[in-house]
């Protein structure tokens, strides 16, 4: 106890028990993640041993004991959540043929076929964990149908760390994948929440028709996998998907609106409104930022009703426990990082940002807030919108600002109304006419205008790690003096420049970036006069745009295509900005505004590219030769071998060395 006329030392960090059980766990689960599908890196153990040097102060045994007591116990259970999901995930059969009966989950509809996951499965009459992915024909196929048929069907291992298409099947635990099937409808599932999501579908299809139908389910369900392509590339772009992924604003909207309807209760109106919030959860099967609004609404409910100050960190701590200990793979998932990283923003940064609009004069208090809250949201989920899509949108900030106000309106306009519709269905035209309108103005705003501006063609790399550590370092929850915090800030921009150059700048020798995407495989040359992009005939345009997206946005100086369908390679190639497409084998491709060039091989900025068949390449340069076969071949002998199984690897070669990260 200080004496009278003494200062008392504040801690850096105040000792919230919840906060650091949730980091002790995060770390548990990317540290179990990280060593079983990445390699470690340095810059991973950043931010925790910076946090932990701030958080020890002022030095006392219970303090550090208290603290390492939560991050050990806890990251343990991260690990040990980990490594169960990751066991049940790699269990079941093996791949082969079976007699197969499961539940329409989701769906989408493309070029007159079904793109649909199953669950529920049984195979051979044995019932089966985790999910399957089948394309069936026809456009018959709804949520909730039980189906059956026989094919064979492939298994999916566990993903490559950063590998967007294959973690998403991690997360969602979908073990099994099969080609085109014909099917028999056998039976309707008893679960009511998809039979209801098959009729929202059906009666705004009917109903209303067209774009804003795909738009008002998405923005009811989070489902946007019926959206038109254009537009889901349109609003990505412009930094307000959030809008179709049933986010927190969504269950807030709701839950808000639920406690107002509910006010005559007075305290208890918080059990049906949490009650509401869930079953809406569930019927959008629990996404993530669904889940985590649930638990951080029925915290605050339950702390206004009983008289108690909300912490919003406290609470954001809850919901992130509640989630990873259920569903700890979904760590991996954009959702999570998004959903968690904006909370995490707000609380970081919309306090003093708030209090720093304040300052200008007659600045109104409301637009403060609003503002402050919005920019603390960009500035914190930059890194993680880099890192995960691979760019960043410069509208977004002032798209936010707009749509983010009129959301409540749209969203509770479109679903009263869709309730209505589904409750009368011989209305339902009368009851849909306002949320079309509304949402025909929204595609309008959206079509008037071009916002595809963005920041895209580099990665972070551990610039991220910086950049977040950063955040959270030099935000006012870390107690630190002006000198301190001076200087802490000049190092952290001096490492993240330094990070970020040396991610994406090659100044000597060459790099080699190798991708594997859900469709097929890349990999990307670079040296410091040229930058040269491997594909094989497998991959989709739309990986191939992903990959280039957090590597290189110039123009490729040459695009070689390897595997037996050339003329399915060139095709892809065709529409990637490249000086020139190469390939083994002369053949027609009918493409007249394409430089294309064939033979066994071809010099491109100082590097030999030799065709060995269509399937295997070998990459000369610095005296190291590099092979590169993605049909899952051995090596012949070179110095590297680059195959379809090394997703997420980077090497650096120069004068017979190679280093590999």
């Amino acid at each position: 106890m200080a004496k009278h006329g003494e200062k008392t030392e504040l801690p850096r960090v105040n000792f919230r028990p919840l906060v650091f059980c949730a980091l002790g766990l995060l770390f548990g689960v990317f540290l179990y993640f990280r060593v079983r599908l990445g390699g470690l890196k340095p810059s991973d153990f950043l931010f925790l041993t910076a946090f932990l040097a701030c958080a020890v102060f002022p030095l006392s045994w219970k303090r550090i004991a208290a603290i390492l007591l939560a991050l050990v116990l806890f990251g343990g259970a991260g690990a040990l959540a980990a490594h169960v999901y990751t066991r049940h995930y790699l269990s079941g059969p093996a791949r082969g043929e079976y007699a197969v009966i499961g539940t329409v989950e989701s769906f989408s509809i493309e070029n007159g076929s079904v793109y649909a996951t199953l669950g529920d499965l049984y195979f051979d009459g044995v019932p089966v964990g985790g999910k399957l992915t089948v394309m069936i024909a026809g456009e018959n196929a709804r949520a909730g149908d039980v189906v059956a048929f026989e094919n064979s069907l492939s298994r999916n291992g566990l993903p490559d760390f950063g590998n967007r298409s294959q973690e998403y099947l991690f997360y969602n635990d979908i073990r099994y994948e099969c080609s085109s099937v014909g099917y028999e409808k056998i039976a309707e599932s008893g679960n009511a929440l998809l039979r209801l999501k098959t009729a929202l579908f059906d009666c705004l299809d009917e109903n209303m028709g067209g774009t804003e139908a795909e738009v008002a389910f998405a923005l009811l369900t989070g489902s946007s996998r019926n959206m038109d392509e254009g537009l889901t590339d349109e609003v990505r772009t412009g930094g307000i998907a959030h809008i179709f992924a049933v986010s927190g604003l969504h269950i807030g909207i709701l839950f808000g609106a639920a406690m107002l309807v509910f006010r005559p209760l007075k305290k208890y109106a918080v059990l049906p409104s949490v009650a509401l919030a869930a079953v809406y959860c569930a019927f959008c099967g629990f996404t993530i930022s669904s889940v985590r609004a649930v638990v951080m609404c029925a915290v605050m409910g339950l702390y206004r009703a009983f008289g108690r100050k909300y912490d919003f960190l406290q609470s954001i701590s809850l919901a992130a426990i509640v989630v990873l200990l259920l569903f700890p793979a979904d760590f991996l998932s954009a959702g999570f990082r998004l959903s968690f990283g904006a909370c995490v923003g707000l609380a970081l940064f919309s306090g003093s940002l708030s209090r720093l609009f304040g300052r200008i004069p007659k600045f109104p208090a409301f637009l403060a807030k609003y503002l402050s809250a919005n920019l603390s949201v960009q500035l914190f989920t930059l890194p993680i919108l880099l890192d995960t899509f691979g760019y960043f949108s410069l509208w977004g900030f002032l798209l936010n600002l707009v749509f983010i106000p009129l959301l409540p309106v749209f969203f509770l306009v479109v679903l009263l109304f869709s309730l209505f519709a589904l409750c009368i269905p011989p209305a339902a035209v009368f009851f849909l006419a306002l949320p079309k309108g509304l949402l025909s103005l929204f595609l309008l705003i959206l079509s008037a205008a071009e916002f595809t501006a963005v920041v895209t063609g580099f990665s972070l790399g551990a610039g991220s790690a910086v950049w977040l550590t950063g955040s959270v370092l030099l935000s006012e929850k870390i107690r630190l003096r002006a000198a301190p915090r001076s200087i802490l800030a000049a190092l952290l921009a001096v490492l993240f420049t330094l990070a970020a150059v040396a991610e994406n700048v090659v100044f000597t020798g060459g790099k080699v970036v190798v991708f594997t995407g859900h469709s097929g495989c890349a990999a990307l040359v670079q040296t410091p006069s040229a930058h040269v992009l491997v594909i094989d005939d497998g991959i989709s345009l739309e990986d191939c745009r992903e990959f280039l997206s957090k590597r290189y946005a110039g123009k490729l100086d040459a695009v070689f295509v390897t595997g037996e369908n050339e003329l399915l390679g060139i095709n892809r190639a065709a529409f990637l900005d490249a000086e020139t497409v190469y390939a083994k084998d002369e053949i027609a491709t009918g493409l007249r505004d394409v430089n294309i060039e064939f033979g066994e091989s071809a010099e491109v900025g100082g590097l030999t590219f030799t065709f060995v068949s269509r399937q295997k390449l070998f990459v000369g340069g610095e005296d190291v030769l590099i092979e590169v076969d993605f049909s899952g071949g051995t090596a012949l002998g070179a110095d590297f071998f680059v195959h379809s199984g090394c997703g997420g690897l980077i090497f650096f070669f120069e004068n017979g060395i190679i280093k590999v990260l």
